[in-house]
């Protein structure tokens, strides 16, 4: 028999969108499905001739309106992924449909925010637009969780970003942190939200997480790894997702009807790093410190300069720091190092000596000394020890 032709309509440029693939991928794989896949060769959503396709069934992103509104018309299978939405009436009509749920992205961060003892926040969000409608939804989950605990809140929607507008929209957000009351915790709609607030931040010269934490949603590694100060982001159930539409239309396929099923996704946890680790710090030297160590560390600072960024001599910086933190600078520095390095072992094959290079530390040799004294074992036992 033949293996059914299946359509996926994703832009898989956005990490969400790649991991619901992959999930999708994952079900064919377990299940040994053979279906015969179609997906544009730029590997982005596009709907121009959609209405001719003779195939057997689509799985497609319902946050894209065009794309709704394309396979909505089509009288072939399909499954619909997306957003969750509280107004029921936003789910199309007898079209299956697997949700991240919106409300419980948004409460992970909210409360891991709690958690770390903030009692000011804002949400960043997107500003309205058809197809930020899923962004709208964070929003509005953001807004009742404030209310209902009675606690500060403010919304933040920015400007469109583009390249030719991207310093005004910069300038802005600066302008909108500062105005902020301190400490704030902030919740961005999406990881590429975040990257950018935490830009803004870096160059306002607002200490993060003392002063400003953030929290993304999609715990996007490219995002991580262009970010100065690692990002803390919910991490969506988008492979999960992905798996449950392959499923549906595989019902669907052998005469199942799903046409009013409706799954949602909670998220699968949080990926907590720096951006949000506060502690209670009452010296602004000490914040200033520390927040300029997060950024220049890897990049072998020493005492010395970081005490000339906070703009006191070496000798009161570090009894701040032994007052504030019972540590030195240097044993700060270090321990940013150290987790630097022990997030790029855990990732992604990387070469030794290029994580040694990355992390500021002057060789491999003196890398393998700093493990073997603070953890009792190598860089490679490390990584070895995690990844199994």
């Amino acid at each position: 028999m033949a293996p059914h032709r299946i359509a996926l309509l994703f832009n898989a440029n956005k990490v969400y969108d790649r991991q619901v693939i992959a999930g999708i991928g994952q079900y064919l794989t377990s299940t040994r499905v053979e279906w015969d896949l179609f997906m544009e060769e730029d590997f982005r959503s596009c709907t121009v001739g959609i209405q001719q396709w003779r195939g057997d069934g689509i799985i497609a992103d319902f946050d894209d309106p065009i794309v709704t509104e394309a396979v909505s018309a089509l009288s072939i299978p399909a499954v619909a992924v997306g957003g969750s939405y509280a107004d029921e009436s936003y789910y199309p009509a007898n079209i299956p449909y697997v949700a991240t749920d919106n409300q419980k992205l948004v409460r992970v961060a909210y409360d891991h925010l709690i958690e770390h003892g903030l009692q000011r926040f804002a949400f960043f969000g997107k500003p309205p637009a058809p197809g930020n409608r899923w962004a709208h939804e964070r929003e509005i989950w953001f807004r009742r969780m404030a209310a209902k605990d009675g606690v500060e809140a403010t919304v933040y929607h920015g400007s469109p970003i583009s390249a030719g507008g991207w310093g005004r929209a910069q300038e802005e957000m600066v302008e909108w942190v500062r105005s902020l009351p301190k400490p704030v915790g902030i919740i961005a709609a999406t990881d590429a939200r975040a990257r950018q607030l935490l830009q803004a931040c870096i160059v306002a010269d607002i200490p993060i997480p003392d002063q400003v934490a953030i929290v993304g949603i999609d715990n996007d590694p490219i995002v991580q790894m262009l970010s100065g100060i690692r990002l803390t982001s919910v991490i969506q159930g988008a492979e999960h997702m992905g798996h449950c539409a392959a499923q549906l239309l595989h019902q669907m396929l052998h005469g199942g009807d799903c046409s009013n099923k409706r799954i949602l996704v909670p998220p699968a946890g949080i990926n907590v790093q720096a951006t949000s680790l506060r502690q209670h710090i009452k010296s602004p030297h000490v914040m200033r410190a520390r927040h300029y160590i997060r950024q220049y560390a890897c990049l072998g600072i020493k005492t010395e300069q970081v005490a000339n960024y906070v703009g006191i001599c070496r000798t009161m910086l570090e009894e701040s720091f032994k007052r504030e933190l019972k540590k030195s600078v240097h044993q700060v520095i270090l321990e940013h190092k150290l987790e630097v390095a022990r997030s790029m072992l855990a990732g992604n094959e990387v070469p030794l000596s290029t994580v040694a290079v990355r992390c500021g530390f002057s060789s491999l040799q003196y890398m393998y000394a700093v493990f073997r004294r603070e953890y009792n074992c190598t860089p490679r036992q490390y990584m070895e020890s995690v990844r199994t």
